[in-house]
């Protein structure tokens, strides 16, 4: 089955989120990328990965989770959705 497109939508708090995949040469680009120094996993980098390339609607950011709850949960899913795909 592709994985790219594939969307799934979750619920936190409420919202419903939609969280759409990538395709696997991207999903290892994102991944890439939550390095931080010295190859040190970043939550700020990976949040920020997954608010520009995985969830799709509704648009989300650092600013929109001052004013909603669920962060960690959102992050958590779109992560999970990330690496398998469903």
């Amino acid at each position: 089955m592709a994985k790219i497109g594939t969307q799934k939508t979750i619920t936190v708090e409420g919202i419903d989120y939609v969280l759409q995949h990538p395709g696997t040469r991207e999903q290892t680009r994102i991944q890439d990328r939550f390095l931080g120094e010295g190859g040190a996993f970043s939550t700020e980098k990976a949040a920020e990965e997954m608010f520009k390339h995985i969830i799709v609607e509704p648009k989300v950011s650092f600013d929109y989770f001052d004013e909603h709850d669920g962060f960690e949960e959102v992050l958590k899913e779109a992560m999970n959705f990330l690496r398998i795909g469903k």
